[in-house]
Formats: structure tokens, sequence, C-alpha cells
């Protein structure tokens, strides 16, 4: 017999019938998060794990909620954690291993060096422009996990290409996953989605116009910007005006492709006649460089000496800082022609070449990557989607949960779309399946494979499953209402605060999507208390939100498993919170303006 369980309703001050005190005590969880993480430099895991047994202590002993309800919430989220978001790594994770076991691995590092040799080139090209693509079909993490590996096959080091990576995948998440951001946004506020769609691309042009030109300096500091900010501001323009354009006179839906594509046009016609002075390999060490004969038989005379040492060079400093055999970048072709069968051939030697490999060699080392984009841009055609979302996914209300807000009306989180086929970790599974037959990998060593990444991703897995398993307690039991009502008592200086407000959703729960579903319709209310514009408010949460992605514990935790350093999430954190806070200082001035007479005719 099934007993319902007793209805729980969320009160926003318990502590003392105050909202301050009540405020801080829910914040306690996320600080003592980054805490542990960013000075004690606990293990991402563990500092999960006490971080979600504070939430859930508060829940029970602070807010009142009953212990079956808290535990199912627990639960939740856990699930909500495996599947999508682990559901996405693990695939993404193991389509990149495919290649690591192939000899295609090393040529698809010679196909990205042939483009160009120069390392901070190659971060706009990969972590900014393929990583927007990647992230306008799929989201969540796979942007990351498969930018990162792409770095490390053109030779950067693990740990800056997951640096790289993260920062990078910030100024797409707002139009990320076909607009999904966007639509949840008008799903919760009702303001009409051109309307959140034009506010939405009159903000985030902004970041694209300065990340690669923070790409360039993280890869090669002061020279880099030197040496190549034609080309990174070229990028940022390129890709900030298209946005701008489709988000506001096209199909929202699809800005993130126009920008993406628009960029990677744009970045390689400027290459065709620009080159920067000297170029930056991988041993980070500069190489001069004559602009004419960049290309061509002198890259190949240039890999003769200078960039077989290169090799040498990476892949002694990749096995010293303690990466797995997977994140050895492009220096370790001995072990992937033993997984080969020792086909490796001269590709093995091509790992260390910048010449441009035959054009069927292209095509194959970039296959699995064009298989995703094929998948997934099928899947987005309109029949085809409209059969998956029908067959391919199932609504219910989460068991053993009845939670209602301060309002008496039912809280969104505990309902749960469960999409098993159109799932962005489904799509990849079916890509990987589909390497597996191009390749002709065997079924056996291809299952092999994919155990072997569940091994190597355990420790992630229980820091991603903590992680939003402690989002959802702070969710369902009213712990992040709290907050975000407390924030939003400021009055005038909402406008101030209301960036903090999406920054904080995206950092706790690793989704813009999410933080728009969490804090929409609060910003909305809040907006329309204090007399500023609802729509701008409401653009603002997801604007400023994607600039704390690159701090969420489970992009941080992705990240690592994806370049093969475990236990590295406190070092990512460190290395971008500065830039993290820095940006959405920047963000948080521009909405300030855009809500007085200075820019408020930005607001449609």
């Amino acid at each position: 017999m099934h007993f319902p369980a007793a209805q729980y309703e969320q009160v926003l001050d318990p502590i003392g019938d105050s909202l301050v005190l009540s405020a801080i005590l829910a914040a306690l969880p996320l600080l003592l998060l980054f805490v542990m993480l960013g000075v004690f430099r606990l293990k991402a895991y563990q500092a999960g794990i006490i971080s979600l047994v504070l939430s859930i202590l508060l829940a029970l002993f602070g807010w009142g909620m009953p212990l079956d309800q808290t535990l199912s919430a627990t639960a939740l989220g856990a699930f909500y954690a495996i599947f999508p978001i682990l559901w996405i790594l693990i695939n993404a994770l193991w389509i990149y291993n495919l290649t690591v076991a192939t000899p295609w691995f090393d040529v698809l590092g010679r196909t990205i060096r042939s483009i160009s040799d120069d390392l901070r080139i190659l971060s706009i090209l990969i972590a900014f422009c393929f990583g927007a693509l990647l992230e306008s079909l799929a989201g969540f993490g796979a942007p990351v996990a498969i930018a990162a590996a792409m770095l490390m096959a053109a030779g950067m080091k693990p740990l800056k290409s997951a640096i790289v990576a993260l920062l990078a995948n910030t100024a797409p998440v707002a139009f990320g996953a076909m607009a999904a951001p966007i639509i949840a946004l008008n799903g919760v506020t009702g303001i009409p989605l051109q309307e959140l769609s034009s506010m939405t691309g009159r903000q985030t042009p902004f970041i694209a116009l300065v990340v690669p030109l923070i790409l360039v300096f993280l890869v090669d500091g002061k020279r880099g910007v030197r040496q190549t900010w034609p080309v990174a501001l070229v990028a940022g323009i390129v890709f900030g005006l298209a946005q701008f354009v489709a988000s506001n006179f096209f199909v929202v839906e699809l800005t993130d492709v126009v920008a993406a594509v628009a960029t990677v046009i744009a970045v390689l016609a400027m290459l065709r006649v620009w080159q920067p002075k000297e170029l930056i390999g991988m041993s980070g060490e500069a190489m001069d460089d004559d602009a004419g004969a960049v290309r061509g038989a002198a890259a190949g005379e240039r890999a003769g000496e200078g960039a077989a040492e290169e090799g040498t060079d990476t892949l002694t400093r990749t096995g010293g800082d303690g990466s797995t055999s997977q994140a050895s970048g492009s220096g370790g072709s001995g072990r992937r022609s033993a997984a080969s069968g020792g086909s490796e051939g001269s590709a093995g030697e091509g790992g260390r070449d910048n010449a441009r490999p035959p054009a069927r060699s292209v095509w194959l080392s970039v296959a699995p990557y064009l298989i995703i984009i094929v998948v997934f841009s099928l899947a987005q055609i309109p029949a085809i989607k409209a059969w998956l979302t029908q067959v391919g996914g199932v609504t219910f209300h989460w068991p053993g949960l009845d939670v209602v807000n301060s309002s008496g009306d039912p809280v969104g989180a505990q309902n749960l779309r469960f999409d098993h086929l159109k799932a962005t970790g489904t799509l990849l599974l079916i890509s990987g399946i589909l390497t597996m037959v191009l390749y002709r990998i065997a079924p056996a060593n291809g299952i092999r494979i994919y155990g072997e990444t569940l091994k190597t991703l355990r420790w992630t897995i229980v820091t991603v499953c903590s992680v939003l398993a402690l989002s959802f307690v702070m969710n369902l039991s009213g712990q992040t209402t709290t907050l975000g009502v407390a924030l939003a008592s400021a009055g005038g200086f909402f406008a101030l605060l209301s960036p903090l407000l999406g920054w904080i959703g995206v950092a706790l729960t690793g989704s813009d999507t999410s933080s728009n579903s969490l804090f929409g319709q609060l910003q909305v209310a809040a907006a329309e208390e204090t007399g500023l514009s609802p729509t701008l408010m409401a653009a603002a949460n997801s604007s400023a939100g994607v600039l704390g992605k690159m701090l969420s514990l489970q992009n941080l935790a992705i990240a690592a498993a994806a370049v093969g350093l475990n236990g590295v999430e406190g070092t990512l954190l460190r290395k971008l919170i500065g830039w993290s806070l820095g940006l959405l200082v920047g963000m948080t001035l521009l909405i300030w303006l855009q809500s007085t007479p200075v820019l408020g005719w930005m607001v449609p």
C-alpha cells in the first residue's frame, strides 16, 4: 500500500523569525564547500559530502523538513546527477578514450596543429569556437570535457587544458542546448521568449568580447595578449555581434550555432593574411616564425627538429604532474600503438609533426566530433525532436516528496523529466557506438574501455552526486529560496544584487537552466517591487549566471576527470575564482547601467 508523504511547507525565515539570520545559515553549505576546496584543499568528493551533511542537518533542524522528505530530496539530487549530468560525462569521456586507443588521436593532433601550431590561437578555435558549437547542441558538461581533450591532443598540458576549457564555457552558455536556459526562463516568468532573448543578447556579447583575450593570457601571459590580441579581438567581436544579431532578429535556438560558425570562419580567414610574430608551441617556448611560411613545407621542416623536442618535453611534463594514462596528451604514441595493435605507423611519428595529414586521414581523425555534430543536429529536426520528446522521455513526480512554497504552490523541482532516448548522454552513446563501427573497434574492446572510463571517474561520480544532492536538499527545504528572498529585499540595490543571485544559482546547480528555473520568477517579483524592469532582471539572472559555471563543483570535477587529473578541483577553483568574480563585477556594472537612463535604451 502507498502512503503519501505529509505535506511540507517551506518557511522563509525559520531561524528566530529573522530573514537575515536564516539567509546567513542557508549560505553556510555553499561557503563551507568553497572554503574546504579553496582554503583547506580537501578533495572534491570530501568537500561535497561534508557540505551535503550540513545542508541535511539545516533542513532537518533549521527548516523543519521531515526526515523522509529530506532523504528523498537527497536521492532525487543524486539521481539527477547520474542522469543526465554524469551520463553525459561518462559517454563524452568514453568517446575520447576510444580515440586515444587508436592511431587517429595522434592524427587529430597533427590536423589541429596544421591549422595553427600556436596554442594561443588553438585555444580560441577549440575552446571558444568549437566549445560554443558543442554548447549549442549539447550543453551540460560535454563542451568542457571534449574541448579539454582536443586541447590536449593539440599538445596543451592537462591542467591548462582544463582551465582554458572551463573559462571558455561562459559566453555561449545562456543560449546553450538550443537556448534551453532562455526557454526555461520564459516558462517560469511568462515574459515573451523573444523579449528575453533580445535582452540576454544585449548582455552576453560583452562577455564574448573579452573571453578570447583572457584565454590567450591564460595560455601565454602578457606576451600572449601582446602578440595575438588582433585575432582574439576579432573572435570576440564576431562572436558577440553574431550572438546579438541572432538572438534579436533570428531564431533564438540557433544563436550559438550562428555565433560559433561565424567566428570560426572569421578566425580562419584572418589566419590566411595574419600570423603572430612568434609561435608558442607545446613546450611553451617561442618559435621564430616567418608569417609567409607558417604552413605547408615549412611546418614539416619545423617538425623535423623543434617539434620532436617539444613533443618529448610535453610528454615528460605531463607525466610529471601525475596525470593518468588517458591524459598523456599527444606524447603517448607508444601506448596508443599498443592499444591499436601496433598499427600506428607514420601516425606515431606524426604526433610530433605539424604537417597536414592526407585528406582521408584528416576526415577520419575528426570523424568522432563530426559524428557528434551530425547526431545532435538530426535530433533537432522538428519531426525527430517531437518523436524523441514523445517516446524518448517521461515526466513523473519523485516519490516521497510533497513540498509547497510559502505561498502554498507546489515546488517544481520535485517533478522530474527523465529523457532516456532524447538525453544528451544517450546521443553521445550512439555517437560512440558509431565511432566504434567507423574505427573498427571490437565490441569487447569498446566495453573494456567503457569500464576503464567508469573506473577513472569513480570519485568524480561521488563528487557530482553529493553536490547535486546538496543542491536539491537546499532547494526543496527552502534554504535557497530564503537566500534569494534575502537578496531580493535590498530595495533599490537589487540591480546590483540580481546578477549575484544568478551567479550563486549556477555555481550551486552547475546549470544556467536550473538557475533560471530556480530564481527566474523571484527576479521578476523583486523587480516589480523595486520598480525595475522585469525583463532586465530576468535576463540578468541568466547572463550573470553563466559566469558561475566555471566554479560549480560538478563542472570542476568534469574538467578534472576529462584531462585525467582527479583531485585537482581545488586547484582549478583557485585558478578561476578571480576571473569569475572579475567578470561578474563587469557584468553587474553593465546591468546596473542598463537599469539607469545611461543604458536604459538597451532594454526592449
